[in-house]
């Protein structure tokens, strides 16, 4: 992932013009989720925004750092401050039904009240980080931003526990993950083709809060309904792969954007 620092007087109005969601309900150490539009409504990114006291911190996909960061640079106006930490930043996701014990003998917080989608700055074996109760798995879990070091530190005290096995796991696992929850990806499900109406985040669109970036066509799309991103469930055992063709009575509908077997399910889910 990549995050950037946003801070100055007029960070908060910057932003509520720049993303899709209403940042001026964020409390201090409240996330959101939220988009990035072009002018004509295509997704620049979807990403998370962290309010702290003086400034914000926005996380972008990884492979978007350099185009997100000249999109935000192009776009600036009054006083705004813009930062990227992505490389001195690094990111543990400690996901799972256990997670809270896992990490209960190394911070010094009650992790068990932390609210969905809020965060704390806090120690983490000893080091300082962002502790949030985020995640794109769907399992309870939180999300550990910190230096390179103290991320290393963490990494090796998590795997160091006796009291509980822990395991690794790669971008294949995440995935099968993020479908069951139906979670795009951006770059496979969503990009600057798809708006966030079509990727079905219109929970997260909020035209009541005033001009952004993108608002006037994606109002009109609103009216005129178009394409839709959909999960769906294989009523036959078959694995859906990326491209597939996807038919209603005969006629092509669309295609497949991500699709795997789902061990939780047992059979072949996908989007499209």
């Amino acid at each position: 992932m990549g995050e950037f620092i946003i801070s100055g007087n007029d960070a908060e109005n910057f932003l509520q013009f720049l993303t899709t969601n209403n940042i001026k309900k964020l409390s201090y150490g409240q996330a959101q989720y939220s988009t990035m539009c072009l002018d004509d409504g295509g997704i620049i990114d979807d990403i998370v925004i962290y309010r702290f006291e003086g400034h914000y911190m926005m996380v972008v996909n990884a492979a978007n750092i350099e185009s997100d960061f000249q999109w935000i640079s192009n776009n600036m106006n009054g006083d705004v401050i813009l930062k990227n930490i992505s490389e001195e930043t690094n990111l543990i996701a400690v996901q799972g039904p256990k997670s809270v014990e896992l990490l209960h003998g190394i911070t010094d917080n009650n992790l068990s009240e932390l609210k969905f989608y809020h965060f704390i700055e806090t120690n983490v074996a000893g080091c300082p980080v962002v502790l949030s109760r985020t995640g794109y798995t769907g399992e309870l879990g939180f999300e550990i931003y910190g230096n390179n070091e103290s991320i290393l530190e963490i990494w090796d005290k998590l795997f160091g526990t006796q009291e509980m096995q822990v395991l690794p796991i790669g971008l294949g696992a995440r995935d099968t993950l993020r479908m069951e929850m139906k979670y795009a990806l951006y770059g496979t499900d969503i990009n600057q083709a798809t708006t966030p109406l079509e990727a079905g985040l219109r929970r997260i669109t909020k035209f009541d809060k005033g001009a952004f970036i993108g608002r006037e066509l994606l109002m009109d799309e609103n009216v005129n309904h178009k394409k839709r991103l959909v999960c769906f469930e294989m009523m036959e055992r078959a694995v859906p792969r990326k491209n597939y063709v996807i038919f209603s009575n005969r006629e092509q509908i669309g295609r497949v954007t991500s699709g795997t077997q789902s061990p939780s399910l047992r059979k072949g889910i996908g989007l499209g």
